[in-house]
C-alpha cells in the first residue's frame, strides 16, 4: 500500500520539480513522514531548548539587523516591527535542529529496526512527547 502511495506523490510532483529545477529528485514520502514525526516528537519532548533555540535567534537577529541602520532615529522608530518580525523568523528557524535530529532517529530506526517501523516508531514517540509535555506544563502550573 505504501508503495502505491509513494508512486501517486511521486507522480504528482514529480512533474513540478522537474519543472523547478533541471535535475530529478527523489523524494520517499514514508522517509519525509518518519523523519517529520521524529522531529515533532524531538520538539515536543524538549520544548524548553526549543524555547531556548528560538530566543537566541530572536537575540541574534536583533543584533545582526542593528549593523543595517545607520541613524539611531529610524533604528528606534522601526524597533517594535523589527522585533515581531525576528521574532517570528527565529521561531520559524527553531525547529530546523529539530528537523536535522528527526532525521537521524528515523534513519537510526530504519538501520535497526527495518524501514515498516519507522512511521510507527514515530507516532509512537510523538504521543509519548505529547503526554509528557502535557505532565510537564501541568507540574509547573501547580
Amino acid at each position: 500500500m505504501l508503495k502505491h502511495t509513494g508512486r501517486c506523490v511521486q507522480k504528482l510532483f514529480q512533474p513540478m520539480l522537474t519543472e523547478l529545477l533541471p535535475f530529478s529528485i527523489h523524494l520517499n514520502p514514508t522517509v519525509i513522514a518518519g523523519a517529520t514525526l521524529w522531529a515533532l516528537a524531538l520538539y515536543l519532548g524538549f520544548s524548553p531548548i526549543g524555547d531556548w533555540v528560538a530566543e537566541q535567534l530572536s537575540r541574534w537577529f536583533n543584533f545582526a539587523e542593528r549593523s543595517l541602520y545607520t541613524s539611531a532615529e529610524e533604528f528606534e522608530r522601526t524597533r517594535p516591527a523589527r522585533e515581531s518580525q525576528n521574532a517570528f523568523y527565529a521561531s520559524i528557524f527553531s525547529i530546523v535542529p529539530f528537523i536535522l535530529l528527526g532525521i537521524l532517529c528515523n534513519y537510526a530506526v530504519d538501520w535497526s529496526l527495518g524501514r515498516s517501523w519507522t512511521i510507527s516508531m514515530g507516532i509512537i514517540a510523538c504521543i509519548g512527547c505529547g503526554v509528557y509535555e502535557l505532565g510537564r506544563r501541568d507540574g509547573q502550573s501547580g
